[in-house]
C-alpha cells in the first residue's frame, strides 16, 4: 500500500471517530472539528503525493473520492441529526452523488474513462468544509455557507452531466 492510499485509509477510519466524538464526547465539537479538518488535510496530501510522486493507482482513483463523499455525507447527516442543517441539503447531495457514481461506473465499464474533478466541485468541497466547521460551532452565516456549497455542488453536477453526455455520445459513435 502506497502513502496516498494509506492516507485515504486513515481518512476512512476518521469517519466513525468523527461520529463518536461528535455525539458521545462531552463538549466534543472542538475534537470533532479537528478530526474533520485532519480528514481534509489528508485528502489534500494524498492527492498531492499521488500526483507529484507518480503514485496514482487505480484503487486510489476509485477509493479517494468515495471516502471523501462518505465523510461529507456522514458529517452532514450528523449535523442534521443535531438540527444544525436542514434535511433537503443531504437529500440533494445524495441524489447528486448517487447519480455521479452511477454515471462514472457506466463510463468506466464501457471504456475505463474517468471524468476528473472540475473547479466547481472543488469549490463546493471547500465551501462544504467551511460551512461544516461553521455549523459544528453554530457560528453565524453557517446556513448561507451551506447553501453556497450546495449551489456549487449542483453546478458541478451540471458540468459533470454535460461531460458525461459528451463522452457517452463519443463512445456511441465509435461503436
Amino acid at each position: 500500500m502506497n502513502i496516498p492510499n494509506f492516507l485515504t485509509f486513515i481518512r476512512f477510519l476518521l469517519i466513525p471517530l468523527f461520529v463518536y466524538t461528535f455525539f458521545y464526547v462531552p463538549e466534543g465539537n472542538t475534537y470533532a472539528a479537528a478530526i474533520f479538518i485532519l480528514s481534509g488535510i489528508t485528502d489534500i496530501l494524498d492527492g498531492y503525493i499521488a500526483r507529484h510522486y507518480n503514485q496514482v493507482t487505480k484503487i486510489g482513483t476509485l477509493l479517494d473520492p468515495l471516502v471523501d463523499k462518505l465523510m461529507i455525507l456522514t458529517v452532514l447527516t450528523s449535523l442534521w441529526i443535531r438540527s444544525l442543517i436542514p434535511f433537503f441539503v443531504i437529500a440533494i447531495l445524495m441524489v447528486k452523488e448517487l447519480s455521479m457514481i452511477i454515471g462514472a461506473a457506466i463510463l468506466y465499464k464501457k471504456q475505463e474513462i474517468a471524468i476528473p474533478a472540475n473547479k466547481y466541485g472543488k469549490a463546493a468541497t471547500l465551501f462544504f468544509y467551511i460551512a461544516i466547521i461553521f455549523s459544528i460551532f453554530k457560528w453565524p452565516y453557517r446556513f448561507t455557507l451551506v447553501i453556497i456549497a450546495l449551489l456549487l455542488a449542483v453546478l458541478a453536477f451540471i458540468v459533470y452531466a454535460l461531460e458525461f453526455y459528451k463522452k457517452t455520445i463519443k463512445i456511441i459513435k465509435e461503436e
